[in-house]
């Protein structure tokens, strides 16, 4: 395992989600190859995605942003399982194991949440802002 976000252990359990979101998609009917299937790949794809883009931001109000997107995404996630269940694609015990996995990061994805705002980095230097770019000018015609 490597250091950086990889390291993080909600990280590596937001990719078991992803493996088990992926294998659902994979065995729902043709139908929802558009529908429910490609939803749950995109949430659950979205939650490691999004701590990996929130890691590499200094600002820490700018990294407390991809986090709580990351916790959303993992919302989203639990939910399609709940459709899936809801639906009969899924069985009791497979819901129950999505629930459980996705307490155990969001507890960790909270904690380090904290630790990030504790830390404010970047707020000597930028204040409490959200770093954003410069306002560009666009020509509308």
């Amino acid at each position: 395992m490597e250091g950086g976000f990889e390291g993080l252990d909600f990280y590596q359990d937001s990719l078991t989600l992803v493996k088990a979101a992926y294998q659902l998609a994979g065995k729902l009917p043709d139908y929802e190859k558009f529908g429910l299937a490609s939803q749950l790949r995109r949430a659950a794809s979205s939650v490691p995605l999004n701590i990996a883009e929130g890691y590499g931001r200094y600002h820490y109000l700018d990294r407390l942003r991809f986090l709580y997107i990351a916790r959303g995404s993992l919302q989203e996630t639990l939910n399609a399982f709940v459709v899936a269940h809801s639906v009969g694609y899924i069985d009791t015990e497979q819901l129950k194991w999505t629930h459980e996995l996705k307490s155990q990061i969001e507890r960790n994805l909270n904690g380090y949440c904290r630790f990030v705002r504790q830390q404010a980095q970047g707020q000597t230097e930028y204040g409490d802002n959200y770093i954003r770019e410069d306002e560009i000018p666009y020509a509308v015609e």
